[in-house]
């Protein structure tokens, strides 16, 4: 079956979740003149960029910070609008503090002077091949960011075709920690060059090279924060969204979208049905294409090759108020046990639950002092672990787990934690499967891997059913805030191209319009 393109703009428009891709692409869509509902199943928007609040600690359940800004700007610029008027965005320095199972740390930083001087002390050679690293990854960037290669949807075969020749010359396929390991020796600065895949759920020894331009984003355009926290930045968005006229409700689960002649004509929620030209899913693509599609309107995501998809770790999360100040902590810092590559094996293959993790800390109360009672901290500590495929049953391991990471922590350094605790929360994987309906309990969608790259991930635009559309960290570009930001103008361009609409140009203007466009085989 074709998609055929239809010859008026639909007025109507479905958003399901408001993620920061649902958000964003909501945002984009109602100011092209539709008419946007977002429904969002729970008590507010934010989907996995959520928060809470309690005795005064704010914490950020989900992303924790923000790098490419001219990406949050385009939204704004799409609807005409300035993010100045709406945000202040606060630049961070260093970016995180890494501490290494030998007890030294780097403060890793944007100034490439700083960064050298620290390498020096571990290895001179490595400190020389810092630029040249940076310029090896430079094209990278450009491609993927200035050029927009991630704002483009890769929906045909084509398309992926044309860009081969520019990816193997990129040596864009490579893993990227084999990417790292041709300019870095010492362990500390591999590991500094090659860990950002772990921040989109990927291993760096099989996500490619494309996600090696990170250190080189981050470099050009900062590591960010916002006075309020992360939450400040799904505010605006909504915001936004209102003032253009979109309506939103929340507490309306999608129980299933309605599928008539073969194409998306509304979604069922809370009882109600809500008639729609357009459907957007920003819900977890396993969980759309599984429980909110019947299967005999699913040709190629069939149950079987949805679950045959490999998907991201999970996360154990332990969200902690303290009142009490611990200075060896950035507001990003990540504290690694010796194990790496054979921890990351544990996690994504083996999928066991190892005695030893390394973890991640975000305490935006180095930035934000507001974010906690006086003297205190608001922290959120994240331990990498394997999916629910892995059997564990977190109903039995979440309290021991939990107290593992603090006994840990306390041994570490942060002295008297527990009895600083004023509040703690614990978000598992099981977690991440009910109240997200995150399929196996994935806290980052689709694994970035080559074979789920690309073309290769669920497209922007339903290969199975017109009018259904597919935004966030399960279709292109992928996950973190900029991939799922990035995401929601590819699925704009394919709306615009599939409608015979211009094309947008990133700065609120449309370009030439589309011919009448002769849509792939569905």
């Amino acid at each position: 079956m074709n998609p055929t393109t239809q010859t008026a703009t639909p007025r109507r428009v479905v958003v399901i979740g408001s993620g920061f891709g649902g958000l964003a692409v909501a945002n984009r869509l109602q100011a092209l003149g539709m008419q946007v509902t977002l429904l969002e199943k729970r008590p507010q928007v934010g989907g996995r960029a959520y928060q809470f609040i309690e005795k005064g600690y704010v914490f950020d359940m989900g992303p924790s910070l923000i790098t490419a800004p001219d990406i949050i700007e385009d939204v704004f610029r799409a609807a005409g609008r300035s993010r100045a008027d709406y945000l202040d965005l606060i630049p961070l320095d260093p970016y995180y503090r890494v501490f290494f199972h030998d007890g030294t740390w780097i403060d890793y930083t944007g100034d490439p002077e700083r960064m050298k001087a620290q390498m020096c002390r571990f290895n001179e050679e490595d400190a020389e091949r810092y630029d040249a690293f940076m310029e090896a990854v430079r094209p990278v960037y450009e491609a993927v960011i200035t050029d927009r290669l991630g704002a483009r949807p890769f929906d045909t075969v084509r398309s992926m075709l044309d860009f081969a020749p520019r990816a193997i010359k990129l040596k864009a396929f490579l893993p990227v920690a084999t990417f790292a390991r041709r300019y870095f020796k010492d362990f500390r600065h591999h590991f500094l060059f090659s860990f950002h895949p772990l921040f989109i759920g990927g291993n760096p020894f099989r996500s490619p090279s494309v996600y090696i331009m990170i250190p080189y984003l981050e470099r050009e355009q900062g590591v960010w924060f916002t006075k309020g926290g992360m939450y400040e930045v799904v505010k605006a968005f909504e915001r936004l969204f209102r003032e253009q006229g979109g309506v939103v409700h929340t507490g309306t689960e999608v129980s299933e979208i309605r599928v008539e002649g073969g194409r998306a004509t509304g979604v069922v929620a809370g009882g109600t049905f809500f008639p729609a030209d357009l459907v957007v899913s920003n819900a977890d693509v396993a969980h759309t294409y599984r429980h909110l599609i019947a299967p005999e309107h699913r040709r190629k995501w069939t149950d079987r090759r949805v679950e045959k998809m490999d998907y991201t770790m999970s996360c154990f999360l332990l969200y902690l108020g303290v009142r009490k100040k611990y200075p060896q902590l950035e507001h990003h810092t990540l504290i690694l046990t010796k194990r790496y590559k054979e921890l990351l094996r544990d996690i994504f293959d083996r999928k066991v639950l190892p005695d030893d993790f390394s973890m991640y800390l975000h305490a935006p109360t180095k930035t934000d002092p507001s974010m906690a009672p006086e003297g205190g901290e608001s922290l959120y500590v994240l331990v990498p672990v394997a999916n629910l495929a892995s059997g564990i049953d977190w109903r039995q391991e979440a309290g021991p787990f939990a107290d593992r990471v603090l006994d840990f922590l306390e041994a570490w350094g942060l002295e008297g934690l527990r009895a600083h605790t004023e509040v703690m929360r614990i978000f598992t994987p099981e977690d991440f499967k009910h109240e997200l309906n995150a399929h196996l309990g994935n806290a980052f969608g689709l694994e970035p891997k080559l074979s789920q790259t690309a073309y290769f991930r669920p497209h922007n635009r339903s290969e199975d059913i017109p009018n259904l559309y597919f935004v966030g960290a399960g279709t292109h570009p992928g996950a973190g805030v900029p991939g799922v930001l990035l995401s929601a103008e590819a699925t704009e361009y394919s709306i615009r191209r599939d409608l015979g609409l211009g094309h947008a140009t990133g700065d609120g203007t449309t370009g030439t319009r589309f011919a009448a466009p002769a849509l792939q085989e569905a």
